[in-house]
């Protein structure tokens, strides 16, 4: 475990108010909370924990202490950007191909932390899927976690700690992440949504895994249609022909960058911000990181939508095998009733393959709007299906 370095990134006695969120991982808010008021930040931390563990919302929340003049206060402008991801000081990384992080993308990651920060008195680096760092980009990333410039801090995340090359690992402050209990993330979601368990809470852990994501999905109008436009497709899929389906392919794509229009927006600003005092080519840098933001969050708006399909098409797989369990899509029961009464369980597990082969196809860089197409044609053909006793 990497030691602190003291003194790097300062601190006051009222720091971290944005790490109270984190109630759901009471050990990693509490170890980040004295951290951060004690003035100890390490200058790498490794997130380790399985998807919708939370560690994401840790991530952003530390780099909003770290950026922030108010030491993470939640609410001023440079957390705010922070929160959506537009702070040119906080860089989140995703890697740039299937096969892991792009030597070319760790060189400009290098490049840039050797640079003063543009606004805040520090810089961070998040590194999504640290576990693809690997061979010639892990090399030149090494050097530089172990002995990074004055005032940079990186946070990766990876599924284990065994996933991550141990040369990185022994340079960085591993956090681990618990599993959250589906009760206790319930109970989460109604706290700070005050949404009750029949109207949303349940949907909304089923779209997007962590209270903390859950809370956000409800408070986002624009969110919560996308996932009714999945249950809507869904249901009209026994009668829609070809061209029907790739008008909803294309209509649901389309719903899932209606929330991106305000990040672009928060990017445009941002750059004309910058414009004074970045050169061409750091520009440039910022104007291609800002993209790549971009088609990460289109991806993840896909994702949920493809969460959203397969909550739907497990309440079927519930009716079909008539497991007396309450199904989580309660506000669509009528359309989960319809579905089973049409189909398999032969039907319904297809059709869930079918949702799982379109998230490895967008793994695999295929086009959205294909991937999309090709998953309804599998699940309309999956649901044809019919009852076994028929």
């Amino acid at each position: 475990m990497a030691a602190a370095r003291e003194g790097s990134v300062p601190a006051s006695a009222h720091a971290a108010v944005v790490l109270d969120a984190l109630s759901d991982q009471p050990r990693v808010r509490d170890l980040l909370t004295a951290a951060v008021r004690e003035n100890r930040l390490s200058h790498a931390y490794l997130f380790v924990g399985v998807p919708g563990c939370g560690m994401e919302e840790a991530a952003a929340a530390l780099a909003q202490c770290i950026v922030c003049p108010n030491d993470g206060c939640g609410t001023c402008d440079d957390c705010r950007r922070v929160e959506h991801r537009t702070h040119p000081d906080v860089q989140w990384l995703s890697p740039g191909s299937v096969t892991g992080y792009l030597v070319d993308q760790v060189r400009t990651l290098i490049e840039g932390a050797t640079r003063a920060p543009s606004r805040a008195r520090a810089k961070v680096y998040v590194l999504e899927s640290a576990g693809l760092l690997r061979g010639t980009s892990a090399n030149a990333l090494l050097k530089t976690i172990e002995e990074p410039p004055e005032g940079v801090v990186f946070i990766l995340l990876a599924r284990s700690v065994a996933s991550v090359l141990s040369t990185i690992v022994s340079r960085c402050q591993v956090v681990p992440f618990r599993t959250i209990a589906p009760s206790v993330a319930l109970d989460e979601v109604m706290h700070r949504s005050g949404a009750s368990e029949d109207e949303a809470a349940r949907i909304a852990l089923s779209v997007t895994g962590t209270p903390a994501r859950a809370s956000e999905f409800l408070a986002s109008p624009s969110r919560r249609e996308v996932r009714r436009l999945v249950v809507r497709i869904l249901d009209e899929l026994g009668r829609d022909d070809s061209w029907d389906m790739l008008c909803s392919a294309r209509d649901l794509l389309a719903a899932v960058r209606v929330p991106l229009r305000d990040v672009q927006v928060a990017q445009d600003e941002a750059a004309k911000e910058s414009a004074d005092f970045l050169t061409a080519s750091a520009l440039k840098q910022v104007a291609d990181a800002n993209k790549r933001e971009l088609t990460v969050r289109e991806r993840s708006g896909i994702m949920e939508a493809l969460a959203a399909a397969d909550s739907l098409l497990r309440d079927v797989l519930v009716r079909c095998e008539g497991v007396p369990q309450k199904i989580v899509n309660g506000d669509a029961a009528a359309v989960v009733d319809r579905l089973a009464a049409s189909t398999g369980t032969r039907g319904a597990l297809s059709a869930l393959k079918a949702v799982s082969a379109t998230r490895d196809d967008l793994a695999h860089n295929v086009s959205p709007q294909l991937a999309l197409e090709v998953m309804l044609l599998r699940i309309k053909e999956a649901l044809a299906c019919p009852p076994s006793f028929r």
